[in-house]
Formats: structure tokens, sequence, C-alpha cells
């Protein structure tokens, strides 16, 4: 089970981090080409994945001249994870199915255990960093802890 980071979780959350920034600085909603400018992202590709952040209730938008887009929760509220799961769906599975629901045969049982545990693993970064955090430039000391290992940046 490869963990590929597509690029509309990317897009997903730089644009939230964006949006978060935008919010710090101003009262007034971001428009969706400003985003879309500042952070290098087709727009069209990104007013789909606004699209799916507000139906998460990440994000709130509001139409017209004075509208545009918003963190519909604190940045300290909203996970990698949340932004995750609103965009691609579950953060792991396996054949398409959660691992807890995988059957196995007697031999290869240990599987289901297994992905269960990667899944844990995912949780315990992208549940813990927030868009407050990224917005801030500093991950959580045990997520940093796991970048700083020398291992973790093996391409392998």
């Amino acid at each position: 089970m490869p963990v590929r980071v597509t690029a509309k979780v990317d897009y997903a959350v730089r644009a939230a981090v964006e949006l978060a920034r935008v919010g710090a600085s101003s009262s007034a909603p971001a428009k969706g080409d400003r985003v879309a400018e500042e952070q290098a992202i087709p727009l069209k590709y990104l007013e789909n994945i606004l699209g799916s952040l507000r139906r998460a209730g990440i994000v709130a938008s509001q139409r017209g001249a004075e509208g545009g887009y918003w963190l519909a929760r604190p940045p300290a509220e909203i996970t990698v994870a949340d932004i995750i799961r609103a965009v691609e769906g579950p953060l792991a599975d396996v054949r398409g199915e959660r691992p807890e629901r995988v059957e196995y045969p007697p031999a290869t049982a240990v599987l289901q255990p297994m992905w269960i545990a990667v899944r844990a693993n995912l949780r315990d970064v992208l549940d813990a960093v927030t868009v407050a955090d990224l917005e801030a430039g500093a991950l959580p000391p045990h997520v940093q802890a796991l970048a700083d290992r020398p291992d973790a940046w093996d391409p392998r």
C-alpha cells in the first residue's frame, strides 16, 4: 500500500494554509484567483478542491463581489488528516476497503493488524499537524523528531 500524496491533497493543504494566512491579516474573504496565484494552483482545480473542503465544513464561501473563501473553523482545529479525508477519503485502505474489514487466510492473517498499524502511524502524524502549525512554519515536536531522523530522508 504505497502512501501517495496526490496533487489534490498537496493543493488542498496549501490552499488551507493560504486561507489561514489571509485570514490572519484580513477580515475579508480570500478570492479564489488570488489563492490560486499565490500557491501556483490551476484555478479550476482549486475551485473543485475548495468545493470539497466546503462540503466537509473546513472552508466557507460567499458569492459575489465581496465574496470569497475563508476557513470555517480556527486553523488550530483543522488537521491535515481532516483535509485529506475531505478531498480523498480515508487515510488508508487495502484494495479499496478499510483494513479492519479485509479478511485474510490464516497463513497471512497477520497482514490485517499490520495494515491497521500503518493507518495508526499515519494518524499519529496527520491528526497531530494542524493548519495553524503549517501556517506558523512549525511541526509538533514528535512529528519534527520523525522528520529529523536521518533515515527519514532515505528515498527508498
